[in-house]
């Protein structure tokens, strides 16, 4: 029977034309090596070296035996460094990216679905801001993310849009909800926004701004914080009225505002998430993990987005 201690033997022999120089490679004795050879030459039936002098010179049996050899013990290393990849991932840590308020579509959830298959994981999620984290993408801190777009410059990034959420108008006074806000009703409205340190960038603030427009306004906003939970516990006391997506609303509302209520705005306007990471970057099995359970999470939740083309744009 053929062995891999005896393939690696005439490897070394064959590429070396010497016993010995094939011993002191592999770290052997020299008549193990002999040995080796002699035993694979018996199992094959075959005489694979000739003796020349002090070294030996392949037969036309050899010259047929080494490429299936050498496939044969690249296979076996392929699979001792998968099983190893795999070793190493299921005790690694697994860092993903992620915007603030995705953490109420896919934070705890996601943490949850990653354990579950791999209970040995360490596990990270990272980010407040989509800006934030593609620079982190883009600086080779993270391998890929959940963000929001299209506030995200894709330079240097691949943006495949997975799913959409509607933005609406939450407050409580009830009859600011009768029916769709309008720009300019908007234009006119006391807000109190969340990611105030991200402003200039916030994809909700850049849809708002955009909608505003035509009437040569921009959102007031009477308060700014950093979190979307005291927004709408400000907006539940009635100190102003805010915009969010419509999955932050029905999570949010019965917990922290139970008297507001939300509507749609006219015409409906949307937040887009979609996975992110490097142009051209080999994900590793962990990103493609963290990619897979964080798309499943988002569309169940959110309305989900065709895959299409990725929007790609290569930076220098």
């Amino acid at each position: 029977m053929l062995s891999l201690h005896q393939l690696t033997c005439f490897l070394a022999t064959y590429e070396h034309g010497s016993l010995t120089a094939a011993a002191e490679e592999l770290g052997y004795a020299q008549p193990s090596v002999s040995e080796q050879v002699r035993s694979l030459e018996k199992s094959l039936g075959v005489q694979l070296f000739r003796r020349v002098g002090r070294g030996v010179v392949p037969t036309t049996v050899a010259d047929t035996l080494r490429p299936h050899a050498e496939r044969v013990l690249a296979s076996v290393d392929e699979a001792r460094q998968a099983v190893q990849s795999v070793k190493s991932f299921e005790t690694g840590t697994i860092r993903f990216g992620m915007f603030g308020i995705a953490h109420l579509y896919a934070g705890a959830g996601l943490i949850a679905d990653v354990l579950t298959r791999h209970p040995g994981l360490r596990v990270e999620l990272v980010g407040q801001n989509s800006t934030e984290v593609a620079e982190d993408l883009r600086r080779g801190r993270l391998e890929a993310a959940m963000l929001a777009v299209p506030r995200v410059d894709s330079e240097g990034l691949t943006v495949t849009p997975i799913a959409r959420e509607e933005l609406v108008y939450i407050s409580n006074d009830h009859t600011r909800l009768a029916s769709p806000v309008t720009a300019h009703r908007l234009a006119q409205a006391s807000l109190v926004m969340s990611e105030t340190t991200y402003r200039a960038v916030d994809s909700t603030r850049a849809t708002l701004r955009q909608m505003l427009h035509e009437t040569g306004r921009n959102p007031t906003t009477r308060i700014e914080v950093e979190d979307v939970e005291t927004a709408v516990e400000l907006v539940g006391m009635g100190y102003a009225d805010s915009v969010i997506p419509k999955g932050a609303a029905r999570q949010l509302l019965p917990r922290l505002a139970p008297s507001a209520g939300w509507v749609s705005l006219r015409p409906r306007q949307y937040d887009t998430f979609a996975v992110v990471h490097r142009t051209g970057a080999i994900l590793s099995p962990a990103a493609r993990l963290m990619i897979e359970l964080a798309t499943a999470r988002m569309q169940a939740i959110a309305e989900p987005v065709t895959p299409g083309r990725p929007r790609a744009t290569v930076g220098p």
